[in-house]
């Protein structure tokens, strides 16, 4: 069994997501985190995660949405199907909305997963230094996640200084992502995690078209190859970690 710790559902481009959940099933992807951005897809992620056994909703104000204000997503924290505050975080490489709201967005969703006691899915993009200054004064929370990570090692030295997990991509597949190959292959087992960030980021061979939570199984081969193990052991790792980062995926048809 394979976990997708990190997919958005509500965004198949056009396919139905009832013959996506299949696939990732037939593959052996029996539970998927559907990561909510803002208001409407946050609910949207919780609607698909009430119908699917396997599949959980985060409730979050992704970067590019942090004008709109966390008050625009509290009403879905409450919610059974919500296993993780988040994506929150900084994007300077679009800067859709302003810096300083996405500063106070990210530190009132830290304080989020510190008072609800639940997971935090971090974005960070040309915001290293920044991220890891607002964990700092905030508090990183227990379960923290790196996802779809795109550093290299001293990065991912920051994430794990701060107790946190980190979460590769179909990234991890492309040739010249030299860096994010080493810091995969020097990421401890026991903080490792793997995601599609489907629709986007397809991995090899599939790069290019939509990605879905099917593809993770090979992102989990391409770790595998990098750190010269057996993927089996990776898939389990994996797994694990995942269960361990979001307890509540034990609640209901989740990989155990």
């Amino acid at each position: 069994m394979y976990v997708d710790s990190h997919c958005h559902l509500y965004d198949t481009r056009g396919a139905d997501v009832a013959d996506v959940v299949a696939a990732a099933r037939a593959a052996g992807v029996t539970t998927m985190v559907n990561v909510g951005c803002d208001d409407a897809t946050t609910a949207a992620a919780i609607e698909i995660a009430e119908r699917f056994d396997g599949v959980h909703a985060t409730a979050g104000l992704h970067p590019h949405e942090a004008r709109h204000g966390v008050d625009t997503i509290l009403r879905h924290l409450d919610h059974p199907s919500v296993v993780a505050v988040g994506e929150a975080g900084l994007d300077h490489h679009y800067e859709h909305s302003p810096a300083a709201d996405q500063r106070r967005a990210f530190a009132a969703q830290v304080q989020l997963a510190h008072e609800r006691a639940l997971p935090l899915v971090i974005h960070t993009r040309e915001a290293w230094a920044e991220t890891f200054d607002i964990l700092d004064g905030e508090g990183t929370p227990e379960r923290t996640v790196f996802h779809c990570f795109t550093g290299g090692p001293e990065e991912l030295r920051g994430c794990l200084e701060r107790g946190a997990f980190v979460s590769f991509s179909g990234i991890v597949t492309f040739k010249a992502a030299v860096d994010l190959h080493e810091a995969a292959r020097r990421c401890p087992m026991d903080r490792l995690l793997v995601e599609t960030d489907s629709p986007y980021l397809a991995p090899v061979p599939h790069r290019g078209r939509t990605n879905e939570p099917a593809y993770v199984t090979h992102v989990v081969a391409a770790i595998a190859t990098l750190r010269g193990e057996d993927p089996h052991a990776v898939r389990r790792a994996t797994v694990a970690n995942a269960l361990a980062v979001f307890p509540r995926l034990a609640n209901r048809g989740s990989a155990s």
